[in-house]
């Protein structure tokens, strides 16, 4: 019992620890990383990256339709945004 329970912790938070590159990644990547972004969320991601340029701020997120606040607080911990100095 106890094992499991370790067992979870441990993963929990080595899946915490993944962080994804809005700024970069494909959606496939993002759908997978962040929760509650399935693949039609995280397309959108990139379709507005595509569209509108890097994302600046984690909070830019927010901007993309179906990615609430609510949504971009909860993978805060999981969001990149890349290094600045990139294209």
């Amino acid at each position: 019992m106890f094992v499991l329970l370790a067992l979870a912790v441990a993963l929990g938070a080595r899946a915490e620890e993944e962080r994804v590159d809005v700024n970069t990644a494909d959606a496939e990547t993002i759908a997978r990383v962040l929760v509650g972004v399935g693949q039609s969320k995280a397309e959108a991601i990139v379709a507005y990256r595509e569209a509108n340029g890097r994302f600046e701020t984690v909070e830019d997120l927010a901007r993309v339709r179906g990615i609430g606040e609510a949504t971009v607080k909860r993978n805060e911990s999981r969001i990149s945004l890349g290094d600045e100095e990139e294209g």
